[in-house]
C-alpha cells in the first residue's frame, strides 16, 4: 500500500459565498477534509484546496478543468484580444476604448497571424522586453513566489472583497488561513534540464503577483501540481476591472502550465479552473475556454462542457454520466439522492493513525479503531470517503 498523505476530516458549516450567496447570507457546506501532502490532491476526483466539490443550497458546484494539449484545440473567444489590449496599454499607454477599437478591427482581417499564446502573453512583460529597443509606457512585472503573507497582499484582498463581493469582515488570520497557509509540501519538478528562470522549481503553493509601475494590481493564488496548475483564487484592484483581469489571469495560468509542459514535464497538461456553477453569472466566463471539461458529480469522470450545458440549463442537479439522475425541481434540502455508505468489508484498506503502546504512532483499520464507535465521527468519515471514493480514500492515512 503506497500512502503519501494524511487527511483530517472537518465538520461542515455555514460560510459566505461571494459568488452565489446574497449579501449577508450564508450557504451550507458538507463535511470537508484537509490533505497534508501534495500527491493526495487528486483533482480527477473534483477536489481542490480550501474546499471540496459538494452539493450546496445554491446549486451543484462542478469542478472544471481546461486541457491545453488536446489536438486541434486552443484558447478561444475574445481572450487573445484581451491580452493584446493589455499589452497595448502597457507598451503604448493607449486607453481601453482606443485599444479595443484597434483590436476589433484587426480581428476582422483575413491576414492576421495565428495567435501565439506564449509570445503574446509575455510581449509586454518587463523581464521579456529588449531594453535596447523597447521603451514601454508602463512597467509591467509578474512575479511567481511561494505563498506568503504581506501587508500589501492583505490590503489588496480587503479592497477586492469589499469592492467586488461586498464583504467587509476580513481579518489577517482569515486571509492567512484562506490563501496563505497550505497543506502542500514542496517537491522538485522533474525537469530534464534547467528550466527558464521564470518557471517554478518545485511543486507547491504559490502567489503570482501582477505589478504595474511598482504597484500590486492583481494576485493569483495557485497550486502547482504534477499534472496541472490549479487556480485557487484570483483578486484584483477594481480600478483595473475594464481590462478583464480574470480572463487575463486565466490565459497566464494556461501559459504557465504550457511552459512547464514544454520544459520537459509531459504530465503537466491541465489548468484546473475550480468550480463552475452554471446559474452564477460571475462564473459563466469559465465556459468561454475550450477545450474545457466538467467533473460528473457521481462518477468524477470528465465531460466536455459543451455536452453538459443542455443538462445544466434544464436541471438544478445535473448528472452527466446518468441523465436519469438529474433533478429539475427546486431542492428543499431533503430530496437530493443520497449516496449509500460503503459496507465495512469495502473499507478494509482504509487506515487511521493512532497512538499505540509507548506513545508510538501506528496505523490501524479505520473500522476497528476507537473513534469508529463515535456516531459523529463516522458521519464525518463517511462523507469524506464518499467524496473521494474508496480507491483514493485507501491511498491516504487518516487522522482524527
Amino acid at each position: 500500500m503506497s500512502v503519501q498523505s494524511i487527511a483530517y476530516p472537518y465538520r461542515g458549516g455555514a460560510n459566505t459565498c461571494g459568488y452565489c450567496s446574497p449579501p449577508g447570507q450564508r450557504s451550507e457546506e458538507e463535511t470537508s477534509y484537509q490533505m497534508a501532502s501534495l500527491h493526495a490532491i487528486r483533482l480527477s476526483s473534483g477536489t481542490r484546496r480550501s474546499s471540496i466539490q459538494t452539493r450546496s443550497k445554491s446549486e451543484e458546484a462542478l469542478a472544471q478543468v481546461y486541457d491545453f494539449t488536446a489536438p486541434g484545440k486552443s484558447v478561444e473567444l475574445t481572450s487573445s484580444y484581451v491580452v493584446r489590449r493589455w499589452n497595448r496599454y502597457i507598451l503604448h499607454g493607449q486607453g481601453e476604448a482606443d485599444a479595443m477599437d484597434v483590436e476589433v478591427k484587426r480581428a476582422k482581417g483575413k491576414d492576421n497571424a495565428a495567435f501565439d499564446m506564449l509570445k503574446v502573453i509575455h510581449a509586454a512583460e518587463h523581464d521579456f522586453l529588449d531594453s535596447a529597443s523597447q521603451s514601454p509606457k508602463h512597467k509591467f512585472e509578474v512575479v511567481l513566489e511561494p505563498s506568503s503573507y504581506t501587508e500589501e497582499k492583505f490590503d489588496l484582498y480587503c479592497k477586492y472583497q469589499r469592492d467586488i463581493h461586498n464583504d467587509k469582515d476580513n481579518t489577517i488570520r482569515g486571509f492567512k488561513r484562506f490563501l496563505v497557509e497550505t497543506p502542500l509540501q514542496e517537491e522538485p519538478i522533474p525537469y530534464p534540464a534547467d528550466p527558464p528562470s521564470h518557471l517554478p522549481r518545485t511543486y507547491g503553493s504559490y502567489h503570482q503577483l501582477y505589478r504595474v509601475d511598482g504597484r500590486l494590481v492583481a494576485l493569483a493564488i495557485l497550486d502547482i501540481l504534477p499534472n496541472c496548475v490549479s487556480s485557487v483564487y484570483f483578486m484584483y484592484d477594481n480600478l483595473w476591472e475594464h481590462f478583464s483581469m480574470g480572463k487575463l489571469s486565466a490565459l497566464r495560468e494556461a501559459s504557465l502550465a504550457y511552459e512547464i509542459h514544454k520544459a520537459g514535464v509531459p504530465e503537466m497538461q491541465y489548468v484546473y479552473m475550480g468550480f463552475y456553477i452554471h446559474s452564477c453569472q460571475k462564473m459563466r466566463y469559465k465556459g468561454d475556454y475550450s477545450p474545457s471539461f466538467l467533473a460528473d458529480p457521481e462518477t468524477y469522470q470528465w465531460y466536455p462542457i459543451e455536452h453538459c450545458k443542455s443538462l445544466l440549463e434544464k436541471n438544478r442537479y445535473a448528472c452527466f454520466s446518468n441523465p436519469s439522475h438529474c433533478i429539475q425541481r427546486e431542492w428543499n434540502g431533503e430530496d437530493l439522492p443520497e449516496d449509500d455508505n460503503p459496507e465495512d468489508s469495502q473499507m478494509a484498506e482504509i487506515y487511521i493513525v493512532q497512538r499505540g503502546s509507548r506513545g508510538r504512532l501506528v496505523a490501524v483499520p479505520l473500522i476497528t479503531s476507537s473513534v469508529w464507535t463515535i456516531s459523529e465521527v463516522r458521519t464525518d468519515f463517511y462523507a469524506c470517503i464518499r467524496g473521494l471514493g474508496l480507491d483514493l480514500a485507501g491511498d491516504i492515512f487518516w487522522a482524527s
